[in-house]
């Protein structure tokens, strides 16, 4: 039943017993992508599919279109057999892929053209398509930019107007909002909802936001090719009903030092994350809140119970199915430490500017990050905060203002500085057809690391980060949490004093970013100064200060508290984000 009350008339998708056997290039051995899974999607109703790095979703939507073939079991759309009839099917929907193919050197328009040519559409149908599309999307103003000059969230909105040239009667999108800011993610979901209820399509996405599952009809949770739940959100939530609690932080420990010792705790916690000024927690079931360890370490922690989440109940679903932990070995944290920051500054930012063109990408900013702060530096897409961050890195020069690094005035001798930080990129930037030892020395070889000692870093980090059985394969083979974890690794070889993140957990599904972010907290403990950047706003609750940024001009610099508390009582960081930056264009 669709949220309006109709009832959805049969399906639009459906797939019985799937299994899509891969070969090993390498090795030779069959890898099962998916294995006897059966989907279906409602027709005029939104189906979402979520899983971890390698569950197989992004397989199973190539296969609903025919670009895949199943080695077994039965796929329908919309009555059609798609391995019977591919080129029908694909006449039927419209599949947007994680890396959609706009001409970036084409003006919005151009690239509509294109797909309208492609489609057959002229004339007078072509033009009121193309209002609606326009306008719809907010593209209207833009139509003759270049779409290599858009952001990543006009760039999103874009793909899918492209996409939506001919009306599908089934639409596929692949994590249609990884790397997406908080705003556009809502301006394209308002989207994607009044073409379900106005034009009454039917779509399947797959999707790393558990808020972005919680809007759909029905949920499956896909995990290394099995089908682990699906049903509507209300119902998987269900499945941690009575273990959900909320802990307040005890004094001046931060909330990532509590997560850590709720997280390291495996035989009481199934999962915790920071959110609101707290740490939510869920027990393993049949768990005492008493038997927590937390509440050992600190006898005066509050905590209450609270509703079930849907991404609890998707980690207590990936946990029963693969109950495995990765070691954390080398990143040991003392959970009671005080947090107090250090009055020694490592990076120093005055009157920053830069311009491109007629362009003002950053205007006048200026602030501090002390040693061992996480900051955090965030905005909209095309906000100034990526090119704030690559003169912070010595991978842009400045227009004007002054830039300190390590001490190094980065204007004058930014190569000095590079040799003090590691750097991880948005973007997968290591080699993909070396190998992931082959990455490792070659960036130990460019951080001038002697052989013995480098001998002993790799050794190290492949340990640390879990990597050990995959030195031989190549870079680019790797599921997305290997490539991030290995991308830690090359950046961590000469051991930075100063770590710059440019939205490292982008496209990874919530365990990887746990991991992720218990390495990070050890880092910090120990004196490194992180700067990152993320569109994941319950992320920036790890930081200790963060930036908002938007259209150049800082809009807020403070703590996670002073951050939330502008967004308003009670407002979660994504509500606080998106209400400081509606209010600063409303104020511009």
């Amino acid at each position: 039943m669709r949220k309006d009350g109709i009832v959805a008339d049969g399906y639009a998708m459906k797939a019985s017993g799937i299994t899509k056997i891969f070969h090993d290039p390498l090795s030779g051995k069959p890898l099962k992508a998916l294995d006897g899974a059966d989907l279906e999607v409602r027709k005029g109703e939104m189906t979402a599919l979520i899983g971890p790095d390698g569950a197989g979703k992004t397989t199973f939507l190539r296969l609903v279109c025919g670009l895949l073939s199943p080695t077994e079991g039965k796929m329908e759309v919309l009555g059609e057999n798609v391995a019977e009839n591919p080129e029908k099917v694909q006449d039927l929907l419209g599949y947007m892929p994680q890396k959609f193919g706009l001409y970036e050197d084409l003006t919005c328009r151009e690239n509509m053209d294109l797909y309208a040519d492609l489609h057959g559409i002229y004339g007078e149908e072509r033009e009121e398509r193309f209002e609606k599309l326009f306008q719809m999307t907010g593209l209207a103003p833009f139509t003759e930019r270049r779409a290599g000059d858009l952001s990543g969230g006009m760039k999103q909105k874009l793909g899918l107007a492209c996409t939506l040239v001919r009306t599908p009667e089934l639409l596929l999108l692949d994590e249609p909002t990884v790397g997406v800011d908080p705003l556009s993610r809502r301006e394209l979901w308002e989207i994607l909802q009044i073409l379900v209820e106005e034009e009454h399509i039917s779509l399947l996405v797959s999707t790393a936001y558990m808020e972005e599952a919680e809007l759909c009809d029905t949920v499956y949770i896909l995990h290394k090719g099995h089908i682990l739940e699906k049903g509507r959100p209300s119902d998987i939530r269900k499945k941690s009903e009575g273990r959900s609690y909320v802990a307040k932080l005890p004094d001046r420990i931060p909330a990532r030092l509590l997560q850590a010792a709720f997280l390291d705790d495996r035989d009481h916690i199934e999962d915790a994350v920071p959110e609101r000024g707290g740490v939510r927690f869920l027990l393993k079931k049949g768990v005492l809140l008493e038997e927590v360890q937390a509440f050992s370490l600190w006898p005066s922690l509050e905590a209450e119970e609270v509703p079930p989440s849907l991404e609890d109940s998707f980690m207590t679903a990936l946990r029963e199915a693969d109950p495995k932990e990765l070691s954390l070995a080398g990143f040991e944290v003392d959970y009671r430490k005080k947090r107090k920051i250090s009055s020694a500054v490592d990076i120093e930012v005055k009157d920053l500017f830069r311009r491109f063109g007629d362009f003002v990408a950053v205007d006048h900013t200026s602030f501090r990050v002390h040693k061992g702060e996480i900051f955090g530096l965030l905005g909209p897409n095309g906000a100034g905060k990526s090119t704030t961050f690559k003169m912070l890195c010595g991978l842009l020069p400045l227009s004007s203002g002054e830039i300190s690094v390590a001490g190094v005035d980065m204007g004058r001798a930014s190569s000095e500085a590079r040799a003090k930080v590691g750097y991880v990129a948005q973007k997968f930037s290591l080699y993909s057809m070396l190998s992931v030892r082959e990455n490792l020395e070659f960036f130990g070889g460019v951080y001038g690391l002697p052989p013995k000692k480098l001998k002993e870093r790799i050794k190290f980090v492949l340990k640390q980060f879990e990597l050990e059985g995959a030195e031989e394969k190549n870079a680019g083979e790797l599921p997305g949490g290997y490539k991030q974890r290995l991308s830690m690794a090359a950046a961590l070889l000469h051991e930075p004093e100063i770590l710059f993140l440019d939205e490292p957990t982008s496209g990874i599904d919530p365990p990887a970013r746990r991991i992720f972010w218990r390495q990070i907290t050890a880092l910090a403990e120990r004196g490194t100064t992180v700067v990152v950047t993320t569109h994941f706003m319950d992320e920036a609750e790890y930081c200790d200060r963060m930036m908002i940024q938007d259209r150049g001009k800082m809009l807020i610099l403070g703590t996670p508290e002073e951050v939330r508390k502008r967004g308003g009582e009670n407002s979660s960081m994504n509500d606080a984000f998106i209400a400081i930056v509606e209010e600063g264009r409303r104020e511009s």
